[in-house]
């Protein structure tokens, strides 16, 4: 990891083009595979290796932070399954502009946590940012669907509690594989137990290739994303997260000829420029030290 090339917030480009990928395939083994099976697949696809890695590295596994790695895991764990449960319902970019508003939540959550007033400029930018997802949402959600962009929504949120762990992990000083790991490893542990009792779909050479191009994406995208958190200016990085709705809506049109109406890319735009002005008034304001995440 140390002999990477020095990105900084550029590394959140990359984890963009990941999820987008990820997304993807997600949409693609569908037709096989639950949204449980999914997210076990890549989860496991996943922990296999990091866990290779902290072997052949000699590295240490265990940590004294163990209350805000299970905080993000859990979190980050639901998160993941209502947003794979949304990619299979819904069109690809709208349900990844969905697991964006994290950023609004976390800038909500920060707030809370840190018994700060909401004032007046943030309160404005959530109203605005939730304007733009009914405008997401609205125009193009059947009666069927509307259940899939609420999960889509609620994995939002759940992101916004796993980042809010990921940045006081990262000021703690926690690797960016160490805190993949345990997500990846609880995540594999817990839906491998539940896929136990409930029916599942087998493996086939045809469709094990979209589970590695999963899990390979996906792996990618969290290591670059917390390398990002951790050595790139927080603001800057919030702004190159939304890349990954730009890359999912070139890929929803190239693959699955989803194309969102004026209003629906009004709403994608206004959701971005929500998130980004959330950041930005979190990071000036708003300090969140990383005793408080887990009290």
């Amino acid at each position: 990891m140390r002999r990477l090339p020095a990105l900084k917030s550029g590394w959140m480009l990359v984890a963009g083009f990941s999820f987008a990928v990820m997304g993807l395939f997600v949409k693609l083994g569908a037709p096989d595979f639950s949204p449980a099976e999914l997210v076990f697949y890549r989860s496991l696809f996943g922990l296999i290796p990091l866990a290779l890695f902290a072997f052949r590295q000699h590295q240490p596994v265990t940590t004294m932070h163990w209350r805000l790695h299970l905080v993000r895991s859990v979190s980050g764990l639901i998160s993941l399954w209502l947003y794979f449960f949304a990619l299979t319902q819904l069109p690809l970019a709208t349900a990844v502009t969905l697991n964006y508003t994290s950023p609004l939540f976390l800038a909500l959550l920060m707030t809370v946590l840190s018994r700060e007033k909401l004032h007046r400029p943030l309160l404005l930018t959530l109203i605005f940012g939730f304007m733009g997802i009914v405008l997401v949402l609205r125009p193009h959600l059947g009666p069927d669907q509307w259940f899939a962009g609420l999960l889509g929504l609620l994995s939002g949120f759940g992101a916004g509690v796993a980042y809010l762990n990921v940045r006081a992990m990262g000021e703690l000083g926690e690797p960016e594989w160490r805190i993949v790991l345990y997500f990846t490893a609880l995540s594999t542990i817990v839906l491998g137990v539940y896929l136990l009792f409930v029916p599942r779909h087998p493996l086939t050479w045809g469709n094990v290739w979209v589970l590695l191009a999963l899990g390979g994406a996906a792996t990618i995208g969290q290591l670059t994303m917390t390398r990002a958190y951790r050595t790139g200016s927080t603001w800057l990085v919030a702004n190159f997260a939304y890349s990954a709705i730009v890359f999912s809506s070139f890929l929803g049109i190239l693959f699955f000829r989803e194309w969102l109406s004026w209003s629906g890319w009004l709403g994608v735009v206004i959701v971005i420029m929500a998130g980004i002005s959330a950041s930005r008034q979190v990071r000036r304001r708003v300090p969140v030290r990383p005793t408080e995440v887990c009290s």
